[in-house]
């Protein structure tokens, strides 16, 4: 089947960021909380997001800015206090993070209007939400200014929070079913991480035989 050939220099934004997020998927999900310099605690959710190194362990987030180019709560937050924290989202609270999603004021508690409750960090400001199956405490390793609509914010893990039935502390090994994590997909579209199946790496001599074979397939 033939492919449709988009140049992406002939796009619009607003086109280009449709075709990213509908073709890269599932995206996960930071359910980032931060606290101004007074003290107001803030949530949103960024599928903008991944882990690019464990030494350091770094991750992630791509912050859209507001519409006048100031900066997200997030982006402010993050800069005014060099910390945040990572939140993992379970298919348990699709729902409290979908309302820290609303466009609330600076001075609205997103975390409070949700129902959910806080911890305090264990090593930086920025508490974490109790709910959530997972937290990664993050101190601002490095912010990349791309363009005037957006940055990139990169910040070293710290410390993890991870529910108890879910990692097993020897190996280090997560259960991936007790995580239940959920991932964005389009539009308003979220997709379960439930659809699992195991598929080795093969050795180059499976993969030399399997290529062996693929000309005997074809004539037959």
């Amino acid at each position: 089947m033939s492919h449709h050939a988009l140049d992406f220099d002939a796009l619009t934004p607003r086109e280009a960021y449709k075709v990213m997020i509908g073709t890269i998927v599932p995206r996960p999900i930071a359910w980032v909380t931060t606290v101004s310099p007074d003290g107001v605690v803030n949530a949103a959710p960024y599928s903008f997001f991944n882990c690019l190194s464990a030494d350091p362990p770094i991750l992630a987030l791509g912050v859209e800015n507001k519409s006048d180019r100031s900066f997200k709560d997030t982006a402010w937050n993050i800069r005014m206090t060099e910390c945040f924290t990572v939140n993992i989202v379970d298919r348990a609270n699709v729902a409290a993070m979908a309302a820290t999603a609303a466009a609330f004021g600076p001075e609205v508690d997103e975390v409070r209007m949700a129902g959910l409750t806080t911890v305090p960090g264990d090593r930086i400001a920025a508490p974490r939400i109790a709910e959530a199956p997972v937290a990664f405490e993050c101190r601002r390793y490095l912010g990349i200014q791309v363009s005037s609509a957006r940055e990139i914010i990169l910040g070293r893990i710290v410390m993890a929070h991870v529910r108890e039935d879910i990692i097993d502390t020897a190996t280090c090994y997560s259960d991936h079913e007790k995580l239940d994590a959920i991932g964005r997909m389009g539009g308003n579209g979220y997709a379960g991480t439930l659809d699992y199946f195991d598929w080795p790496t093969p050795s180059v001599e499976e993969v030399e035989a399997a290529s062996a074979l693929a000309p005997a397939r074809r004539r037959g």
